[in-house]
């Protein structure tokens, strides 16, 4: 089972040396999601200082220069450890979304620049995984202090067996009940669907692209979602070699799917958790700023504006 759409050509070379906190990220001038979501503009009021960001996924390289640092303790579900290890790329990917590295000199910079990712893995190196594995996941992550939690799951064969079950519902409700906003992508097979029970609390996500306008590929119909880029988005990827990373061993590469439009709401919801506001406050700002001028259904709400959320009124 595949969980991103596409796997672009590889980016430009690792850049080389530590770096530090005042030097420009190389390859950010690739990044068009950013400026699309206004995220230079909402760092102006929060970073997502404070916020951790559990990724339940592959798992995450542990020691890629733009993720080193800005990781806080995860768990193995698929090995039953304390060493997130990610053999897929896909996790990797989905947290430099969220919050790799910003202005240090190296790569590229992330949605929540002061935010730390909590790699959770619960999908093995095939990308497939067990319905416990996730579930407890979600629940893990919930209980040890994520603030916001990404599901970048949205595969059919994967969303609708768990869906099948009821059990994602109830993670999900368990993780909002801990104070965490659950963040899940839409998934790519460019359907209409309701995904999950109406008044599960999940602030679903699908895919635009450079234009504004939705991707082909993403599914549409979940009860409030809102969209975010999710067309050749550029992102951090293991520096050794995994499913993701046969052609491309620079450390950075360009994929497509709802799974890369879930992480950047994520870290728009980092940045409103920074301002003190509820899970329930922090998906209502999102959702009552996103744009659709056109009104396209597709695009649900509209494309996720963080300018806009972070200036939003609270209460």
């Amino acid at each position: 089972m595949r969980l991103c759409t596409a796997v672009a050509v590889a980016a430009a070379a690792l850049a080389t040396g530590c770096g530090s906190d005042s030097e420009p990220d190389p390859m950010r001038n690739k990044q068009w999601a950013l400026d699309s979501l206004k995220l230079p503009a909402a760092w102006d009021k929060a970073k997502g200082d404070d916020t951790v960001i559990a990724v339940v996924d592959t798992g995450a390289d542990l020691d890629h220069p733009d993720l080193k640092g800005r990781l806080v303790d995860g768990h193995d579900f698929v090995d039953g450890d304390d060493e997130p290890k990610d053999l897929n790329g896909h996790g990797t990917h989905v947290s430099g979304i969220a919050a790799a590295h910003t202005d240090n000199g190296t790569g590229i910079a992330g949605g929540a620049p002061g935010a730390k990712i909590m790699p959770v893995r619960v999908l093995g190196a095939d990308g497939s995984g067990k319905d416990g594995d996730i579930t407890q996941g979600i629940v893990w992550a919930a209980n040890h202090g994520a603030d916001v939690i990404n599901l970048s799951l949205g595969e059919s064969g994967l969303m609708a067996r768990l869906l099948k079950g009821g059990v994602l519902n109830q993670a999900i409700t368990h993780a909002h009940s801990k104070g965490a906003v659950v963040v899940a992508a839409a998934g790519n097979d460019g359907t209409a669907l309701q995904p999950y029970k109406v008044d599960t609390p999940v602030l679903v996500v699908g895919a635009s692209d450079q234009n504004g306008k939705p991707a082909d590929f993403s599914n549409f119909g979940a009860q409030e979602a809102v969209s975010a880029p999710g067309v050749k988005i550029l992102s951090t990827l293991p520096t050794y070699t995994t499913k993701e990373t046969v052609k491309n061993d620079s450390g950075y590469g360009e994929l497509d799917g709802t799974s890369m439009a879930a992480p950047y709401v994520s870290a728009v919801a980092a940045l409103l958790h920074q301002q003190d506001r509820s899970p329930d406050e922090i998906m209502s700002a999102i959702r009552s700023t996103a744009k659709n001028p056109d009104e396209l259904p597709k695009l649900g709400l509209g494309n996720v504006d963080a300018q806009a959320a972070v200036n939003a009124p609270t209460g």
